[in-house]
């Protein structure tokens, strides 16, 4: 049975136009109509008079579907902080707006996700925000009665709008800076590269290097990520061992998360050095529970999850209230750099440098 987005993409418009076509309910050009009419005639699309009666009357919901309440049942999966912090943007954003937010839990559990958004449909809601634990692709089934959706630290093949991490961007500021602090031998223990974030950041450090004028060196990069499990400190034991015995060994390591430099800091302490004096440290998430605890205080780089979900809402409500243009392209939110003292600064910080170095 043919659905709106087959007529959309037969007539070459978006959804909503062929819903302000069957609904009269907004000003379309003539040609425009006509190509939509041709294509439900193609097509012999006949339109769910349920479903447009239903999204005529506002209910006032938004549904949102996470797995924040239970958190994941499997804790070594590559998460920063909770999802919970891009819940509460959502909320933050949605106090004053007039919505009732509905909140339901997948347990971890991504299979639940799809009879949770027909919960939801079945309940009216004018819009759905879908939160994933970790920046990673999903597969959701396709909504067929125009009810916009936003994806918060996730995207899919078919292009709905998401807000994302920008990975590449926080990962390029962080090593612009230690560059501009005169590290040039900058050692990278990477998130595993199937993961999203694995892949851009490392992205990003070597935009950063080759920006800088440094040549990328395969030495100095080392994928210790086991998702948390057994084996990790091993192998960031053994990478960071080779590293410094480099005849020119790094003067910095940057590692792929916080939780990671935790455990670097251990392993530099048992060989009987001392960070930063002799070596400094980096992170990435800006996980306040270890970042500022650890001892120095740990330099990384924000994920911006509260911002990230204020921005999810915003373009949700944006969506619902028709005053966006239909953009599928992904929203980046990037988060700014936490310089501590876990970096010497070999030399001071050249403004005008790092700013070139960004602009690259």
């Amino acid at each position: 049975m043919a659905t709106i987005y087959d007529v959309a993409r037969i007539a070459g418009v978006s959804p909503k136009t062929v819903s302000r076509v069957l609904n009269g309910d907004a000003p379309v050009g003539q040609a425009t109509r006509e190509a939509v009419q041709a294509a439900i005639a193609q097509l012999d699309y006949v339109p769910s008079n349920a479903a447009r009666m239903m999204r005529s009357q506002r209910s006032g919901l938004i549904g949102l579907i996470t797995g924040a309440i239970s958190m994941s049942p499997e804790p070594n999966q590559p998460a920063g902080l909770p999802e919970l912090f891009i819940v509460q943007g959502i909320q933050k954003s949605l106090a004053n707006s007039g919505m009732t937010l509905m909140i339901a839990d997948t347990g971890g559990v991504v299979e639940k996700a799809a009879p949770l958004i027909d919960t939801f449909l079945r309940h009216r809601v004018e819009g759905l925000i879908y939160v994933a634990e970790y920046h990673q692709k999903v597969a959701l089934p396709v909504i067929s009665d125009g009810t916009p959706m936003i994806l918060a630290n996730c995207f899919d093949d078919r292009g709905t709008p998401a807000i994302l991490p920008d990975d590449k961007r926080g990962q390029l500021d962080l090593v612009a800076r230690l560059i501009t602090a005169g590290h040039r031998r900058i050692g990278y223990l990477t998130l595993r590269p199937e993961i999203a974030a694995g892949r851009l950041r490392l992205e990003g450090y070597r935009a950063a290097l080759q920006a800088g004028g440094i040549a990328y060196d395969a030495a100095l990069v080392e994928n210790c990520d086991l998702e948390g499990r057994d084996g990790e400190t091993q192998l960031l034991w053994e990478a960071i061992d080779r590293m410094l015995r480099l005849a020119n060994s790094p003067t910095v390591f940057c590692c792929g998360n916080d939780k990671m430099a935790l455990r670097v800091y251990g392993i530099l302490r048992s060989m009987g050095r001392k960070v930063p004096t002799e070596v400094s440290v980096a992170g990435y998430d800006n996980y306040r529970v270890i970042a500022e605890t650890l001892y120095p205080p740990l330099t990384t780089v924000d994920l911006p999850y509260t911002a990230m979900g204020v921005r999810a809402a915003q373009r949700l409500m944006a969506m619902i209230s028709e005053e966006t243009r239909e953009d599928k392209g992904p929203t980046l939110v990037a988060g700014p750099v936490y310089w501590r003292d876990s970096v010497t600064e070999l030399r001071p910080a050249n403004v005008s440098l790092l700013k070139s170095v960004r602009e690259e």
